[in-house]
């Protein structure tokens, strides 16, 4: 996934009303009990089925890191998906979303404005209709391109122009080089 797309799904994870399962065995029975089977969570995470229904059985206890890391991301992609679906739904119809960003910013405008990229660290709420755009384009699979251009026009609209009380005359947002990104519902 890409970097804006990851920084989404983290902020809805913070919604989470209980954590997620801790142990090896107790995540791969989650999944077991998503996937309804052992056979699926074996072709899920590229071990064989005895080895999950060892797991399942707390006869293995600690999985090789890259099959901890693999199970763990799983089961948090797959846990609570109500809580994230409303999370999404009240930051895409009423509180918006938080930008927390130091990347490269700067803007095309006409002959005689300072236009000039400059690093700027930036702390801005979005209003809903930014977060639903972010939302859907994630939801289709947009890349981390096109989630990047929807930020920047969310920046170019409520940090550089106001709302449009101010910089009427701005064309494009031109976010670059970017080193932190964060969001917050």
């Amino acid at each position: 996934m890409s970097m804006f797309g990851d920084r989404l799904e983290q902020a809805v994870q913070k919604a989470f009303t209980r954590p997620v399962p801790k142990g090896a065995g107790t995540q791969m029975r989650y999944l077991v009990k998503q996937l309804k089977g052992t056979k699926a969570v074996a072709r899920l995470l590229g071990v064989s089925q005895r080895t999950v229904e060892r797991y399942v059985k707390d006869q293995i206890k600690t999985p090789r890191k890259e099959l901890a890391a693999r199970l763990e991301r799983e089961v948090r992609a797959r846990w609570q998906p109500q809580v994230r679906a409303r999370a999404r739904a009240r930051a895409a119809s009423t509180s918006g979303i938080v930008i927390d960003t130091r990347a490269r910013l700067g803007y095309t405008a006409p002959i005689g404005s300072t236009d000039q990229d400059r690093m700027r660290h930036l702390t801005v709420a979005l209003p809903p209709q930014y977060a639903a755009r972010l939302f859907d384009a994630q939801a289709h699979g947009a890349s981390d391109q096109e989630l990047r251009g929807i930020a920047a026009e969310a920046l170019k609209d409520v940090y550089f122009q106001d709302h449009g009380r101010r910089a009427g005359s701005l064309e494009e947002v031109r976010f670059t080089d970017v080193e932190h990104v964060e969001f917050d519902l």
